[in-house]
């Protein structure tokens, strides 16, 4: 739950600050729109780092037996979720605008993406750091080796 949570909250709110910097004119596809996603995206670096330590110190210090590296693995998990997040949030309204969809339909989609998202990355960092599993096979069975 927190890091499906911290997900989609992350890409929410980045997904927001786009719709507002459109509705005011502060935000133009074409013009300004990478440069916007690009400070988001420094942002979700800074966002997704220290969300992980807090992530990784909750795993350490209310998950009894817990190693280190399922501790990392949660941590990294959340890194990965909150920064693509971010990302996907602020650039989606602008793509939305730019194909004249409809930037407020943003906020809502990303919820949905990252609660799928999250879930698959979860599955593939856990799986990478506590088996050795190759992100690819933990994602498609049977299709990777």
């Amino acid at each position: 739950t927190m890091l499906v949570g911290a997900g989609g909250n992350a890409g929410n709110q980045a997904a927001v600050r786009v719709i507002r910097g459109l509705a005011v004119g502060a935000v133009v596809p074409g013009e300004n729109g990478a440069s916007f996603v690009l400070r988001e995206a420094r942002m979700a670096l800074v966002l997704a780092a220290a969300l992980s330590v807090v992530g990784y110190c909750r795993v350490i210090a209310f998950t009894a037996n817990t190693s280190s590296t399922e501790a990392l693995a949660v941590a990294a998990s959340l890194f990965l979720i909150v920064a693509l997040s971010i990302v996907l949030g602020a650039a989606l309204p602008i793509f939305l605008e730019k194909i004249n969809a409809g930037a407020s339909n943003a906020a809502t989609t990303i919820q949905v993406v990252m609660d799928v998202s999250g879930v698959l990355i979860t599955c593939a960092v856990c799986g990478y750091l506590l088996d050795g599993t190759s992100p690819l096979a933990v994602l498609l069975p049977g299709v990777a080796g």
